[in-house]
């Protein structure tokens, strides 16, 4: 038997599985997860920091607002501005020194200390709402004021206090604190239409920002927190006491003495009792506003912050506004009408077309309607003289002679037209001459017939008149609408030895740094000759002298011509002397009559005489 040991069969070590080593898979799920949060939230921050709609301002040069253009008359005083936000931009080295201290010294002490945000006023700001449990105090820096005017909204929430309070952090990195103050006193709204310092100057004391006084910066530096309720101009007593609190502030920070704090108080301010308004010049500003408008654009004009130089004359306009109301006046009292008519009157320099008057009505405050350079108006006897021009041009002399006797036309319908004189009376043989003094239909009519009508409008054309002019015998008498501007214009042509201007309003253009910007001055256009032009002027002057304008007479070397259309719905008259030419009209809105025996002689003639004896003074 063996020895061999026996060994016990045990079943065969089976191996384990080996366990697989933990994966990267969690850790990256997590890591993709956080990831994509974070995107989530960049992208949402990215979202509503693009929704805030915020300017790119990293230098004082990106800080463009709506800037006013500023219109000068031709011996360069301001007469006016046109404008969205009426706003004009000017450095620091434009205001007087003591102006940003003012409002520094009054709206955030700390400016210069603190980095955008004011945490200690905004913590008491914040604990004085929550007493009154209203949001009545924000406790904002001067940078926070314009972040909000820049970039926000004026809800008061606290979502847009912390908004508010980021952008103007980021601001503060940005810029200077003297840039971050240049822009708020140019930006903040001060009341009564005006934004920033020199609006506000111009607004509430006829003055530059320049030319402020201490008194005056106070009154300006206590608007910010309420323009409305401390307007010196309808508030008196509340803006007193506002400006009291600016000279408080500005002494206790020796910015000043309590002497002269003292004095400023005391001292009488001289206010724009008005404020800004266009009572004077709104029609014409109005029509340099479509002219700019139409050379350069909106954005240009509303934003460039441009200087316009014009035309006007700024005493003439003032004549030209008095005696045209002076004459509606007259005419409403003696039809004893309730409703008031309307004018218009038109003034250019005889020799270069320059407008020295524009109104277009009674009233601008009451009615913008521009009846001077948009109204078409039926001109009656008025168009006469360019069918005698064509005439005189084509060879015919004043002393020929046409029969003024009744006759008819047969107009192409079948039906037959019979005119009349004004006077319902005949003349028999009467020369050309006479026909245009005494303002004669039927002589006119044969003219039109023998001169033929394209070249009168072909004439009329070329001295400027651009409104319809029908092809038809109605013509000689005034029949075609044409606007007030380019009747007066094309009479210049009588007045200046047959040349022609186009009517200007602008001589020159500099945008906010100063440079000329280009403005067309077109040249002038020969019309009639020098020859035609003198014999009308001739005519014109009788017409005046013994005949239907018989009521301009007092204006020295003055020729004239007056209109009335049927059932006297207009009166016109339209005069020059070397210098000056004019135009008046007169009439309703609504193209009803202004009454009987308004004619252009009785009602238009003495506002055109008044004015140009006044213009004659100046």
């Amino acid at each position: 038997m063996s020895t061999k040991a026996v060994r016990k069969k045990t079943p065969a070590r089976r191996s384990s599985p080996r366990k697989k080593p933990l994966g990267h898979t969690p850790i990256i799920v997590f890591l993709l997860a956080i990831s994509g949060l974070v995107t989530l939230c960049i992208g949402i921050a990215l979202a509503w920091f693009l929704s805030l709609d915020i300017p790119d301002i990293r230098s004082a040069a990106d800080y463009k607002p709506l800037v006013a253009t500023t219109i000068f008359d031709k011996d360069g005083a301001p007469i006016d501005a046109i404008y969205k936000d009426y706003r004009i931009v000017i450095s620091d080295k434009q205001m007087p020194p003591l102006l940003p201290k003012a409002f520094v010294a009054a709206e955030d002490s700390r400016y210069f200390e603190h980095g955008g945000l004011d945490i200690w006023s905004i913590f008491r700001a914040a604990v004085n709402n929550l007493r009154s449990g209203k949001r009545s105090q924000g406790g904002s820096t001067i940078t926070q004021q314009v972040t909000r005017a820049l970039m926000l909204s004026r809800e008061k929430t606290y979502f847009r206090k912390l908004t508010e309070a980021i952008l103007a952090y980021r601001l503060d990195r940005m810029l200077t604190k003297k840039e971050v103050l240049n822009i708020y006193l140019n930006e903040i709204y001060l009341g009564e239409g005006a934004y920033g310092v020199e609006a506000a100057a111009r607004i509430y004391f006829s003055k530059t920002a320049k030319e402020l006084d201490l008194a005056e910066i106070a009154l300006l530096a206590g608007l910010p927190q309420s323009p409305s309720r401390y307007s010196p101009i309808k508030h008196w007593n509340a803006a007193q006491a506002r400006q009291r609190y600016v000279l408080n502030r500005m002494a206790e920070e020796g910015i000043i003495s309590a002497a002269r704090a003292r004095k400023a108080y005391e001292q009488k301010v001289r206010l724009n009792p008005s404020g800004m308004h266009k009572a004077a010049s709104g029609y014409f500003t109005d029509y340099v506003r479509s002219q700019l408008e139409q050379h350069y654009g909106k954005k240009e004009l509303f934003r460039e912050g441009l200087t316009v130089w014009t035309t006007l004359d700024s005493s003439m306009q003032r004549a030209a506004i008095q005696s045209l109301q002076q004459g509606l006046q007259t005419v409403q009292k003696r039809q004893n009408n309730k409703q008031p008519p309307q004018g218009a009157l038109i003034a250019l320099d005889t020799a270069s077309g320059s407008i020295r008057a524009l109104v277009g009505g009674k009233d601008y405050r009451k009615s913008a309607y521009n009846r001077a350079v948009v109204a078409k108006r039926q001109p009656g006897s008025v168009f006469k003289p360019f069918i005698y021009a064509a005439a005189f041009e084509r060879g015919m002399s004043p002393e020929k002679e046409l029969i003024d006797a009744p006759f008819s036309i047969k107009n192409r319908d079948g039906s037959v037209w019979q005119p009349q004189n004004y006077s319902h009376k005949y003349y028999g043989a009467t020369s050309l001459g006479e026909a245009l003094t005494f303002s004669r239909n039927i002589i006119t009519i044969k003219l039109l017939q023998q001169t033929g009508l394209q070249p009168v409008i072909r004439l009329a054309k070329d001295a400027g008149i651009t409104s319809e002019l029908k092809p038809e015998l109605p013509l000689a008498l005034g029949a075609s609408p044409v606007t007030i501007l380019e009747m007066t214009a094309a009479y210049t042509i009588f007045a200046n030895q047959g040349l022609y201007h186009k009517p200007r309003a602008i001589t020159r253009v500099r945008d906010r740094f100063g440079r000329v910007k280009p403005w067309p001055n077109p040249d002038a256009k020969k019309v009639v000759s020098a020859q035609t032009a003198a014999t009308v002027t001739n005519i014109l002057t009788n017409v005046i002298n013994r005949g239907t304008g018989k009521q301009a007479q007092g204006v020295a070397q003055a020729a004239g011509k007056t209109g009335t259309s049927n059932d006297n719905r207009d009166a016109w008259f339209i005069g020059y002397s070397p210098k000056l030419t004019t135009g008046v009209w007169m009439g309703h809105d609504r193209n009803r009559t202004l009454g009987r025996g308004e004619t252009g002689g009785r009602a238009a003639a003495p506002i055109w005489k008044n004015f140009m004896q006044a213009a004659a003074r100046e």
